[in-house]
């Protein structure tokens, strides 16, 4: 569980530290009609994380049970991967994200509700919980912290190249 905390902390000290010197009109601005800005992709880091912590609190009430072992096999860290685009729940959509400030704040609060759940409930208690990710299908309450680190990788790779293309185009609208 460490390693999965550490890594975790890891890629949100990257995307902080790529975000936060963001001009607020930067952060705010999209690339094209149909692609997120950075403050559309933070706000539904936010989202997310706000789902998966509320549904982990509620299977967290229930007695404990394991997932089957093939479940365990899976590799949650195909989630980083950006070769399919997955479209984001109607929950998690962000449609009118908060000023820059406010998102950012957002997204570390959830982040640090996260790591005190983990905290509160350990490593052993997290692995017999069941998770429904609608995607992954059933995994474990470790696998579940795994996946909101390797989801906010693959949000970190998008928000970067969506400078580059901003940077592209305001290169050439200069």
């Amino acid at each position: 569980m460490k390693r999965i905390l550490n890594r975790l902390d890891s890629t949100h000290q990257k995307l902080l530290d790529t975000v936060s010197p963001l001009a607020p009109q930067l952060f705010s601005q999209r690339p094209s009609a149909n692609e997120w800005s950075v403050a559309e992709i933070v706000h539904h880091l936010h989202l997310v994380e706000e789902l998966v912590i509320k549904q982990m609190e509620q299977e967290l009430q229930k007695p404990p049970q394991q997932i089957g072992l093939l479940r365990k096999l899976i590799p949650i860290s195909i989630v980083a991967l950006r070769l399919t685009r997955v479209k984001a729940p109607k929950a998690a959509t962000p449609l009118e994200p908060p000023a820059k400030e406010e998102n950012i704040a957002g997204l570390n609060s959830t982040r640090a509700k996260l790591k005190e759940l983990c905290a509160k409930q350990g490593e052993a208690r997290l692995k017999k919980m069941v998770f429904i990710h609608p995607v992954l299908g059933q995994i474990d309450g470790t696998a579940t912290v795994s996946f909101v680190g390797y989801h906010e990788l693959r949000h970190y790779k998008q928000i970067r190249d969506v400078l580059k293309k901003l940077a592209k185009v305001g290169s050439a609208a200069g």
